[in-house]
């Protein structure tokens, strides 16, 4: 259905979420219709984040706000579906939109296979009514379907529109850019350089997705590499994880902003843990980039003042290359946690492929190059 109609029969005038490929027509048509407007549309952080501003929006005014999100951020919002919203809580309604990767029978990648497994019986245990469209689904139907949820919302119960793949269409053109030179894929090919046989830790998305041709291009194996191909924001947690258990080796992170921003509490345990092996580089490109370029706020904050903040003994930015290279020798001759913001561009390549290895097989064999690491000591 045109993405126009069922914002219509929706009817609501505030809209708050995480981008989402499967949904890059709805997102598109926010930016087109509102931007990034307090009272009409806010991206946020995290999807506990949107579903707490919504909840704050019908205190305010008593309407029904709306919720988008990926289905993987199902889990970042039980708690406060749970514990907020819930009619047995604070009976607050809010219609989510959710895109469904990963749906049962559609091809898509292995971070998102069991998540499709389970959206919709997660959405059931939460108490949360839903009703899937897809390509075939008629505007009469959807506009059915939003006048039962009408009645759910008064009940103080939440509801749900599942995306299919394709479902949405007619989306504006919305062009995201900014100001910045350096590619991303350009930017990690130097990490690449300077990191030698370190051990590296990327974010998901395109991140590790370059990382990986990257190596190919060179020649090089991918068993030093920790690809996390799903988990939003907690690459640095896992990296952390790894430097504190093995002080012997240098970790390095390779992290995004908007993975940043949506657990942005883990800066604030690694500042306090101060691992001295380990190198957290945030490549930012003040976008959502990965599932079509919608922004992120990472162009209105200081992230290497917050990195400072949260205990980390040495915090830099960096917006070319010869400072990037400079940065990168430096860190790894300091012996202590530090992190390099990079200013980064938007855009990638068009032809840029996914990981041909298993997830499996990348933890196995990057289990087994940390052990091997191990016994060369």
């Amino acid at each position: 259905m045109k993405v126009e109609n069922l914002v219509k029969i929706i009817g609501s005038d505030f809209y708050t979420g995480v981008p989402d490929s499967q949904l890059k027509a709805l997102c598109d048509y926010l930016m087109s219709e509102y931007g990034i407007d307090p009272a009409h549309h806010i991206i946020a952080a995290n999807e506990g984040n949107c579903t707490a501003l919504a909840a704050g929006y019908h205190l305010a005014t008593g309407k029904v706000p709306v919720v988008y999100m990926q289905n993987s951020g199902e889990g970042n919002v039980i708690n406060p579906v749970a514990s907020l919203l819930n009619d047995k809580v604070y009976a607050i309604p809010v219609l989510f939109i959710i895109g469904w990767r990963g749906e049962p029978g559609v091809h898509d990648e292995p971070q998102h296979i069991y998540q499709g497994e389970v959206t919709l019986k997660l959405l059931e245990d939460m108490g949360i009514e839903a009703f899937v469209i897809g390509k075939e689904t008629s505007d009469e139907e959807v506009a059915a379907a939003m006048e039962g949820f009408r009645k759910v919302f008064a009940a103080g119960k939440d509801a749900a529109f599942v995306i299919r793949k394709g479902a949405l269409t007619d989306s504006p053109k919305v062009e995201y850019r900014n100001d910045n030179e350096m590619l991303r894929e350009d930017i990690i090919r130097h990490i690449v350089m300077a990191s030698g046989s370190d051990p590296v830790v990327s974010t998901t998305g395109k991140a590790s997705r370059e990382l990986f041709e990257i190596r190919e291009a060179n020649g090089q194996g991918h068993e030093c590499d920790f690809l996390t191909v799903g988990s939003m924001g907690h690459s640095s947690s896992i990296a952390l994880g790894i430097a504190v258990n093995r002080p012997d080796l240098r970790i390095w992170c390779v992290d995004g902003d908007g993975a940043v921003l949506m657990h942005m509490g883990s800066m604030a345990v690694l500042g306090a843990n101060r691992p001295n092996n380990m190198i957290h580089i945030v490549i930012n490109n003040m976008a959502h980039e990965t599932v079509g370029g919608m922004p992120t706020v990472a162009g209105c904050i200081d992230l290497t003042a917050i990195a400072k903040g949260c205990g980390y003994p040495y915090a830099v930015h960096v917006s070319d290359f010869e400072e990037l290279d400079s940065e990168l020798e430096k860190a790894k001759t300091r012996n202590e946690l530090s992190f390099i913001e990079v200013s980064c561009s938007i855009g990638a390549r068009s032809d840029l492929g996914r990981p041909t290895t298993t997830a499996i097989e990348n933890k196995n064999n990057f289990m087994e190059y940390l052990a091997m690491k191990g016994k060369s000591k």
